[in-house]
């Protein structure tokens, strides 16, 4: 399309630095600039726009169930970073009292280490633009959030997911990058479908359920991304371990 990429080069060179960078030249050039963002983070109305616009997947989604199955599902479960993809998914099923809206932050080396879990570690804060749960000291200052996923390493959570968890809407829960992995490994053998790490998180919370929480029911997991990105880095980590 003719767009000029920027690599982040300053800080942990994560998507918040990322956001830093983009929101730092969108205000400094704000005559010929125009700021955009993927996820439902930022200033208002961003997130609301982007929850919006991704709100696709979960139309699709409940048509094609009703089609296939002809029901509604039990859970929906979706990793989230910022949380758009969740967002995305959980939007057509949030009133719909029957069905449990499951989202699954990156727990990387465990709760006790580094993670990227904002709404089950964090607190209140403010982080380009938006109030919601953030990972911060008690000076206020962010901490480096991690994750095996690019896509999950977010220091914060879209604002609407902080609502969600204020007002116990939507469960949340964590996994962590050994448990993704493994997951990433199950999917792409079993089905031949290569997960990004990112969606492998979801996965992998599916395969830790007890057995009495899917019998009979029917569970919808969203497959936010391909793993095709993830390759290289895969075959690093699993390298003589498959």
């Amino acid at each position: 399309l003719g767009a000029k990429v920027h690599a982040v080069e300053s800080g942990s060179q994560s998507l918040k630095d990322a956001m830093n960078d983009a929101i730092r030249h969108w205000v400094t050039n704000a005559r010929d600039t125009y700021y955009i963002i993927g996820t439902v983070a930022g200033p208002h109305p961003y997130p609301m726009m982007i929850r919006d616009i991704q709100s696709i997947i979960g139309w699709e989604a409940k048509a094609q169930l009703n089609v296939v199955e002809g029901c509604l599902p039990d859970k929906v479960i979706a990793c989230i970073g910022g949380g758009s993809n969740a967002l995305g998914i959980f939007n057509h099923f949030i009133e719909d009292k029957s069905v449990e809206c499951i989202g699954i932050e990156a727990g990387g080396m465990g709760l006790d280490s580094k993670h990227g879990c904002s709404l089950e570690k964090g607190s209140p804060g403010v982080l380009h633009g938006q109030l919601s749960y953030l990972l911060q000291d008690e000076d206020g200052q962010i901490q480096e959030a991690h994750s095996i996923s690019a896509g999950l390493d977010y220091p914060g959570i879209g604002p609407e997911h902080a609502y969600f968890k204020d007002n116990n809407i939507v469960t949340y829960n964590h996994i962590t990058d050994d448990e993704a992995m493994d997951a990433f490994v199950w999917l792409s053998q079993a089905e031949g479908i290569i997960p990004a790490f990112e969606s492998s998180h979801a996965i992998a919370y599916l395969k830790k359920m007890k057995k009495e929480e899917i019998e009979g029911k029917t569970i919808l997991v969203n497959l936010s991304g391909r793993g095709d990105k993830d390759m290289i880095q895969a075959q690093d980590i699993l390298k003589g371990k498959i």
